[in-house]
């Protein structure tokens, strides 16, 4: 077998990983990692030191120190901060990063990732930009789970200029703790998940600012069909202030699209034509099961009663409890 097809089909472990930024995404892959065997150490850095201390003594990551000690033999790294942080966390880190290391991220927003992060990077050390599709409402350390990307697809994105061996043993890391695998370009994966993950936000929490007009009592009518609407406007709105602000451009289009679905709804609602808003009903559904058949969370998954989203993409449960989050995911 070639040194190539090795690296793509299993992630030979490595001496040291490093996390920087202990959310509960970088969290869970460090004890993803260390559970799997895919370091002999698993370190980690933050700003802060709470969840350092956290992460330490629950096992998460086997140290964690100042940031040059940290990478000094760092094999892999993986940023796990909000998009906004990558770049300066990089500046930072770019003096201690030894030639031949692999540096990826969890970024929900690609494009502008793939076009600023190489370019802070000593020779030697190649960018692999990526974006895991898990994540959960609580966003501490202390809520890090081993199974968190397991049948979660990560979502690769490499450039013209990415290097071909960096990028499959990207891939082969992100099996190795049980995910699937896509590959997109940056913009492709942009204009996607602007559809698919970063549109919904934008309604959800249009519909619920919306929400301070309605009637004092509408409150007590609230049933499971407001529950499950506004589910993912409860997120946290600092880091989805700071996505939707990334991918302005991949948002135009899908913003401008949902304008014209409501206008034309409106219009039948205005003229009391129910045949016609049959039709425009009968559509939707039937884009939403078309659309929905391609996702691997919906074709041939089994019922789940949460759901979770993407990098530091932040839904709500669809059945929140107090504590730890369910198990498995949906994206």
């Amino acid at each position: 077998m070639s040194d190539s097809a090795k690296s793509a089909s299993a992630f030979e472990p490595v001496g040291r990983i490093a996390i920087l930024g202990l959310g509960l995404l970088g969290g869970s892959i460090a004890l993803a990692a260390r559970r799997r065997g895919l370091a002999r150490e698993v370190v980690g850095f933050a700003r802060r030191p709470g969840p350092l201390e956290q992460a330490k003594s629950s096992g998460v990551i086997d140290d964690y120190s100042d940031l040059a000690s940290v990478l000094r033999g760092a094999e892999l790294v993986v940023v796990g901060t909000p998009v906004s942080a990558m770049a300066r966390v990089l500046e930072d880190a770019a003096p201690h990063l030894e030639a031949g290391t692999i540096v990826t991220d969890v970024g929900s927003v690609k494009a502008v990732l793939v076009e600023t992060l190489p370019g802070l990077l000593p020779a030697g050390v190649e960018y692999v930009g990526s974006h895991p599709m898990a994540g959960s409402h609580v966003v501490g350390v202390e809520f890090a789970r081993d199974d968190l990307l397991e049948n979660r697809t990560v979502v690769v994105t490499p450039s013209a200029s990415t290097d071909a061996a960096a990028c499959e043993r990207v891939e082969a890391f992100w099996r190795g703790l049980g995910a699937n695998v896509v590959r997109r370009d940056p913009e492709t994966h942009d204009a996607e998940v602007a559809w698919t993950s970063h549109l919904p936000h934008v309604l959800a929490f249009a519909y619920a600012r919306a929400l301070a007009a309605a009637p004092s009592g509408a409150g007590e009518l609230a049933a499971s069909g407001f529950a499950d609407f506004t589910r993912i406007a409860h997120s946290n709105p600092e880091l989805w202030s700071d996505i939707l602000a990334a991918n302005g451009k991949g948002l135009a289009g899908p913003i401008q699209n949902l304008s014209n679905a409501l206008a034309s709804l409106a219009r039948c609602i205005d003229a009391e034509d129910a045949e016609a808003l049959e039709r425009l009903l009968a559509t939707a559904r039937d884009t939403l099961a078309e659309v929905g058949s391609k996702s691997p969370s919906t074709r041939g998954a089994p019922e789940r009663g949460d759901a979770l989203s993407g990098g530091e993409n932040l839904e709500i449960p669809a059945n929140p409890k107090e504590g730890r989050p369910p198990k498995g995911s949906n994206n």
